[in-house]
């Protein structure tokens, strides 16, 4: 999931400030922007982990054209975070797609950095596909 993330210089303790507004209360405070950038996923990794803990549902990402047309003033960068291990538990279940289909999803797998399974990729497009009927 790709997450906007908001990034607002505090003059008065000369501090950045990271905010990810769609993961209320998630934020980090550094002295660059290189130091909250690279801390930011541990962060949402922890709260992810809180939320599954009490079995809510992992927030869909926004829009980051619609964040910045309303907030035009701020710096905005987009955080791209794997949620599948937050959405719970895995369960096995038996799938039939056709041949062609399997062969083109190996083939992009292999090619992949992203994805390293056959499953985690198939998980990855039913996400999307899920969070793009949501905003729809």
């Amino acid at each position: 999931m790709k997450y906007p993330v908001k990034i607002i210089k505090k003059n008065h303790d000369d501090l950045y400030e990271l905010t990810v507004p769609d993961l209320p209360g998630c934020q980090l405070k550094g002295k660059s922007i290189e130091v909250v950038m690279n801390g930011i996923t541990e962060v949402i990794a922890n709260h992810l982990s809180i939320l599954a803990e009490y079995g809510e549902s992992i927030p869909h990402a926004s829009l980051i054209d619609e964040l910045i047309a309303n907030q035009p003033n701020v710096i905005w960068a987009v955080v791209d975070f794997d949620i599948i291990p937050y959405l719970g538990k895995s369960h096995k279940i038996n799938v039939t797609l056709p041949e062609l289909l399997i062969t083109r999803i190996d083939d992009r797998v292999n090619k992949s950095e992203e994805h390293k399974t056959r499953s985690g990729f198939i998980a990855a497009a039913c996400i999307e596909l899920l969070n793009k009927n949501k905003s729809n």
